[in-house]
C-alpha cells in the first residue's frame, strides 16, 4: 500500500510505499532533509504525516 508524506516542516509531498509488517520510525524529507519522527501518541509517521494510517492502527480502530 502506498501513502503520501507531508513534511511539516516545508510541505514537500512524496508518495511512499508503506511497510507491510513494520512501522516506519524515521523518515528523512527529500526536500528539507529534516528527519521526521511520529507525532506523541502515534505508532509511525505515516500515522502522523501520511494520507492515511499504518496496517497496525487501521487494525486497532476496526476492533
Amino acid at each position: 500500500m502506498d501513502g503520501t508524506i507531508t513534511c511539516p516542516s516545508c510541505g514537500h509531498t512524496r508518495k511512499e510505499q508503506m511497510p507491510t509488517t513494520t512501522c516506519l520510525f524515521f523518515y528523512e524529507c527529500r526536500g528539507c532533509g529534516i528527519m521526521l519522527k511520529p507525532e506523541p501518541g502515534d505508532c509511525c509517521i505515516f500515522c502522523s504525516y501520511g494520507t492515511v494510517w499504518c496496517l497496525s492502527r487501521r487494525s486497532e480502530t476496526s476492533k
